[in-house]
């Protein structure tokens, strides 16, 4: 357990605003409890075969995920359901092509999109027949066309939140390019609530990845943006060095931040306008701007160590000034629940919806 609670802060450092955990056996949703009290963020249970798990995993964690393809007969699912509804908590239907339902792997030949979607459009079906609504839904495929495929057919017949990923994605690079096209493609078309990036590599990358995503798509705004330049023959600084250091030394900043890395005077100020902060270098000098605006000329030798102070002098005053702002409107905030959908569209006798690429 000990190991596991390290990895959480760990995670929660790194900027994780959700976190599960699997509940293998009776050992692991025993330690749950203590788990979730060493924790700052919502805790979610991973269950696969053993509804007795889940039940117990309920009574004190955040949400509960199933996967219909392996819990087995419905009046588990049930027996799960009365717990949840009894601590006010929701659960996430979570399919995967992996275990999909017999019948449908007989329908379709193999786990396509459709039959991923229509998995879980029964089970979500299935929970509000009983009258629960209180969910959200994953449908994950390790090729990234047939996880947006899958996502999109969805998503075009039911209103319930999406928690989106390319699962099993491979290692920190592959995996950071599948997640980034699949989660990308799907974020801006207004698909996905929450998301998980799955790498082969430490948990912290896939939340550095995760970020890393909703920044580019302007979603999400969280520690610092670099701005540098490619390789080119101008380039009179050692961008690439710096560029990397400023990440791993600015690492710790939650602040957003734009800083730009600039190696050239033809780039300069310029391309760098819109940061909030950087340096460019050339011709045997540097200069640190604002904004656009030359603030001083620095020695070369200089120009690294004076950036990083500069930046985090910039982030303490962005901070002072959010916290002056959020006091300001104490109490107006507050956790927010998977509100029910009274209006949620029905698929019966209804047209799939065209898939994006076909």
């Amino acid at each position: 357990m000990a190991a596991t609670v390290e990895q959480i802060r760990q995670l929660e450092t790194a900027g994780c605003e959700l976190i599960r955990v699997a509940v293998p056996d009776e050992e692991a949703a025993a330690a749950l409890p203590k788990i979730k009290a060493a924790m700052t963020v919502p805790l979610i249970a991973d269950i696969h075969f053993d509804h007795r798990l889940a039940l117990k995993a309920a009574a004190a964690v955040d949400c509960v995920r199933i996967n219909p393809g392996n819990i087995g007969a419905w009046w588990k699912v049930e027996e799960v359901i009365k717990a949840v509804n009894d601590r006010g908590i929701p659960i996430r239907v979570g399919v995967n092509g992996g275990s999909l339902e017999r019948h449908l792997l007989d329908k379709y030949g193999w786990p396509t999109p459709e039959a991923l979607s229509e998995s879980a459009l029964n089970a979500v079906h299935a929970l509000e027949d009983v009258g629960f609504t209180n969910l959200k839904v994953s449908l994950k495929a390790s090729d990234v066309h047939h996880a947006i495929d899958a996502y999109w057919l969805f998503a075009h017949q039911s209103d319930h939140p999406l928690h989106i990923g390319i699962t099993e994605a491979g290692t920190a690079m592959t995996g950071a390019v599948k997640s980034a096209m699949g989660l990308g493609y799907l974020l801006a078309n207004g698909i996905g609530d929450t998301l998980r990036v799955s790498l082969a590599a430490d948990p912290v990358e896939e939340v550095k990845v995760g970020f890393e995503i909703l920044k580019s798509l302007e979603l999400r705004h969280r520690g610092i943006n670099v701005i540098a330049c490619p390789t080119c023959g101008r380039v009179e600084i050692d961008v690439v060095r710096m560029a990397n250091e400023l990440e791993k030394k600015l690492g710790h900043i939650k602040t957003p931040l734009n800083v730009s890395v600039l190696g050239c005077v033809v780039n300069g100020i310029g391309e760098g306008k819109e940061a909030d902060i950087g340096i460019a270098g050339g011709e045997g000098k540097g200069i640190l701007f604002k904004k656009g605006k030359l603030v001083r000329k620095v020695p070369m030798e200089e120009l690294m160590d004076t950036l990083i102070q500069e930046v985090e002098q910039l982030a303490k005053e962005k901070e002072a000034e959010g916290n002056g702002e959020a006091a300001d409107h104490a109490g107006s905030q507050e956790w927010e629940s998977v509100a029910p959908q009274s209006d949620r569209p029905s698929t019966l006798g209804k047209e799939i919806p065209v898939l994006p690429h076909r």
